[in-house]
């Protein structure tokens, strides 16, 4: 008996302070806290080109004024170098379009379609034991690396003062 009274005091307990939270006049108290404060700093305005003519005061700019962008070499680039970055980019070229060709035959040898070559008999070429899709991510991989190649060999012709039309 003593027991079964000390579970209903203390449920009545727990009863009474569950309802004192409820109450209105304490709920009203934690929702304002949660308001913004009226001295909160105001968010900092963003311009853009077209509402710039309003900004009033300095307008910061990103970078420094001081570091000016080089400028561009305007003597032409030497024939004999162009004439040799040009020689490099069409072997490079030449190169692609043969890794093209034998990834086209890869592709059609594995579709059941005939070899694009003429007799369709190589006579230089050996059996290959690797599976046809390794072989044609092989060649993929070459032509990704060779186009990585002729794109630093541009690079380096546009940090020399090479107009790309020289190279055509």
């Amino acid at each position: 008996m003593p027991r079964s009274l000390s579970c209903a005091i203390v449920l009545i307990f727990l009863a009474t302070f569950s309802v004192a939270a409820q109450s209105p006049g304490t709920a009203a108290a934690p929702a304002q806290s949660f308001a913004p404060p009226a001295d909160a700093p105001k968010p900092r305005k963003v311009w853009t080109f077209e509402n710039l003519s309003g900004a009033n005061g300095a307008v910061s700019v990103v970078g420094d004024p001081k570091s000016k962008p080089k400028p561009v070499s305007s003597r032409p680039a030497d024939a004999q170098y162009v004439a040799s970055l040009r020689k490099q980019l069409e072997k490079l070229q030449q190169q692609i379009a043969d890794v093209d060709k034998q990834l086209l035959d890869l592709k059609n040898f594995s579709a059941g379609e005939p070899s694009t070559a003429a007799s369709g008999i190589k006579l230089n070429k050996s059996y290959e034991r690797e599976p046809i899709e390794v072989q044609i991510r092989a060649l993929q991989e070459k032509k990704k690396d060779l186009q990585s190649q002729a794109d630093a060999v541009l690079d380096e012709a546009r940090k020399k003062g090479v107009e790309p039309g020289q190279l055509r």
